[in-house]
Parts: structure tokens; sequence; C-alpha cells
């Protein structure tokens, strides 16, 4: 294959994973717009309301190590096509199966984006060795990319054609992924097939010459005994709960602290979400620069992440200030984090065991984040003490990670 038809075979497949990716939080999202629609036609409970939003983060909790196992067996290419059409399948049975199907149709759907947190960056290390940060970044912008367009579009697609059309509308997007994906795996594994193996005629095996033992494949060393997983882990548990705590009550927090509109505090809050898509273009590049020292770089984002609880318990009025720099610190974290995983895991197969490992005490934790900093709100009559664990839990997270970004340099 020459130089350039390898560069237009990365090109087709990185499309292809970011249109995978373009797919694997909007879905979710595009609930929280019209949650209230939902409750209303489907005569739900605040708290059967709050289940529905919060059983995708259970699915990322439960299912990531059924995933590994699956993707292992299966393959990613096959599994992640398998769960673009689970998606497909989620978002039709969560509009069109009433009650039940509402429940059972957005558990599909975590359960299938489940497996594609667990694929995407396993591919990225697998396609491409090199350039882990960037497509890292790219496939993290994306993913918020993703979120923020659904965030922001199915309301208004909902008052011109109702809450079910305009959950189902994202399903294009879906189709769009898995013809391009299908296509261009298609085209791959026809161009290995077609290659002709070259046979030495004249070479026929002496049926007397002894038999070489097959070689015995190295041993994966456990992910689990090695002090770089579990300070991953720490740090992903923080990351992943200050995110999913932030993401449930910063608008509350703005309303009732900042002093914030009802309609002004979701505004704010979404600046926190669409500049995650800057964050994960800008931090990768400096992370694989040779003279700035990963260290450096997380205790920046810790800092910038950092400053939205503090900022908000010492000047609220800041608020816009404190959002943008949060915005741009969570997704740039994210990044991070797994561009260690898929850096100094050493292997697939490690590289594997140790995204499981991270995203099932990371999701575990983020699974209960809202409720409890939602009890701890009830407790003590204000958002100081939500606001402190928040800030002790990002704590936690730049001390482990900033520990752990020195693998990086062993790598």
């Amino acid at each position: 294959m020459t130089s350039r038809a390898r560069h237009a075979a990365g090109g087709a497949v990185l499309a292809a994973l970011l249109l995978v990716a373009l797919n694997m939080r909007g879905p979710i999202t595009a609930l929280a717009p019209v949650v209230d629609r939902i409750s209303a036609d489907l005569a739900l409970t605040p708290a059967a309301a709050g289940l529905l939003t919060g059983v995708p983060v259970l699915c990322f909790a439960a299912v990531t190590p059924l995933a590994a196992v699956a993707l292992a067996r299966a393959g990613t290419t096959r599994m992640l096509a398998a769960a673009l059409l689970a998606i497909l399948a989620g978002t039709l049975l969560r509009s069109f199966g009433g009650t039940p199907g509402a429940f059972v149709g957005t558990a599909v759907l975590g359960a299938a984006i489940t497996v594609c947190n667990v694929g995407v960056p396993l591919v990225i290390g697998r396609d491409f060795p090199t350039r882990v940060p960037r497509v890292m970044g790219l496939y993290s912008a994306v993913m918020n990319g993703g979120a923020a367009l659904t965030t922001l579009g199915t309301a208004p697609l909902a008052d011109l054609v109702g809450w079910r059309w305009a959950l189902t509308a994202w399903g294009l997007l879906v189709v769009v992924a898995l013809a391009v994906w299908a296509r261009v795996h298609a085209r791959a594994s026809g161009g290995v097939a077609a290659r002709p193996v070259p046979v030495a005629d004249e070479a026929v095996p002496d049926a007397s010459a002894p038999v070489p033992d097959p070689p015995v494949a190295p041993a994966v060393p456990s992910v689990l005994r090695r002090p770089v997983t579990w300070l991953l882990v720490v740090a992903f548990a923080g990351q992943s709960a200050a995110y999913m705590g932030t993401t449930a009550w910063l608008p509350s927090v703005l309303h009732d602290e900042a002093g914030l509109t009802r309609a002004g505090a979701g505004a704010g809050a979404a600046v926190f979400q669409v500049l995650g898509v800057v964050g994960s273009v800008v931090v990768p590049p400096l992370l694989a620069r040779e003279r700035l020292a990963p260290r450096a770089v997380v205790v920046t984002i810790a800092a910038c992440w950092l400053a939205l609880p503090l900022g908000l318990l010492l000047a609220p009025g800041g608020w816009a200030v404190w959002s943008t720099l949060a915005g741009l610190a969570q997704a740039a974290n994210f990044v991070v984090v797994f561009t260690v995983v898929a850096t100094v895991a050493g292997s697939p197969a490690a590289a594997r065991r140790m995204s499981a490992t991270v995203q099932t005490v990371g999701y575990s934790v983020a699974a209960v984040t809202p409720s409890a900093l939602g009890a701890v709100h009830d407790a003590t009559g204000g958002w100081t003490g939500p606001l402190l664990v928040v800030a002790a839990l990002l704590s936690t997270m730049a001390v482990a990670h900033t520990v752990a970004v020195g693998a990086l340099r062993r790598a």
C-alpha cells in the first residue's frame, strides 16, 4: 500500500470513529430539554423522571466489565457496529414504547454507549499509536459537540414535531455513522482479503522433521497490580463525579447563588458544556509537546476545574468566568486520563482491562454523586456544602492525576 493510500485509509477510519463519537452523548443529553414534556405525557413522578435521566450513568458503571469481555471476544469493529444498531433501537423504543419502553430503551442506549466508551479509546490506541493525544482530543471534542447539538436542538424540534419525533430525529446521525463505519471496515477487510499470499511451490514440509512448539503468547500483567491503574481510577472517579454533579445542579446553583433567572441559569450552565469542545482540542497539542511537562498540564487543568466550585463559593457574581474555565478543564481532563491509559497500558489487552477498571469505578461514583449532593443540600439548606464536596473531589483527583501522569515519561 502506498503512503497516499495509507493516509487515505487512516483518514477514513478517523472519520468513521468521529461519527461514532458524535452519537456517544447526544442521545443521553437530548432527554433533559424535554424531560418535563415526557413526564407529563407518560405521567411520571419526579423521582421516576430523575431515574430516567440517571439510567445511562448506571449502565456505564454496571455494563463496563461486560463490554470489555464482549470487545475482547467479538472484536472492536463488530461490537461498535452492534452498539450503533443498539443505540438506534434504544432511541426508537424510548420514543414509541410507552412508559416501559422509555426505561428499557434508555437502558439499551446506556448499555450500547458503554460499549463505545470502552471500545473507541481502544481503536484510537490501536490505529493511531503515534497520535493518541490529538485523536483522543478530536474524539472528546466531537462527543461534547454531539451533546451540545442535542441539548440546543431538541426543544425547538419538539415544538415543531413533538418530543417523540424530536428524540427520534437524532437517530439519523446514528444511521450515518453506522453506514460509514460498515463501509470503511468492509473496504479494509476486502483489501486485506484481496492481497495474494505468497506460496513457495517447491516447499513441501518434511513429515519426519520435528514440529516446533507453538510460540507462547506473553502473559498480560494484571492491571490491578499496577499503581498507575489505581491512580487513574481515583482521578477519573473525581473527574466523572464532579462532572455529573455539576451537570445536575449547576443551573440551580446559578439561580440560587448568582441570582440568575431560570432561563439565564440554563444558558449559563450550557457554557460549561459547550466549552468542552474547545478544551478537547486545545489541550492535546500541549500534552504532546516535549518541552511542556505533563504534570504542569494536569495541574493547570485541575486549577481551572477547581475555579468553578471555589469561585461560586467566594465570588458567585463571576460565574461566567468560573464556568468558562471549568468547561475547558472538564473535557481536557477527560482527554488526558484516557491518553495516559492508552499510552502506559503496554498492549491492547492491558488497555482494555485498564480502561474497564477506570470506567467501572469512576462511573459508579458518578452515578450516586448527584443524589448525594442533593442530600447534602437538603441537610444544610444551601449550596456551600455541595460545592465543598465538589472541591474535595477535584482536589483528590488533582493529586492522583498529577502522580499518574509521571508514568507517561516512562512509557
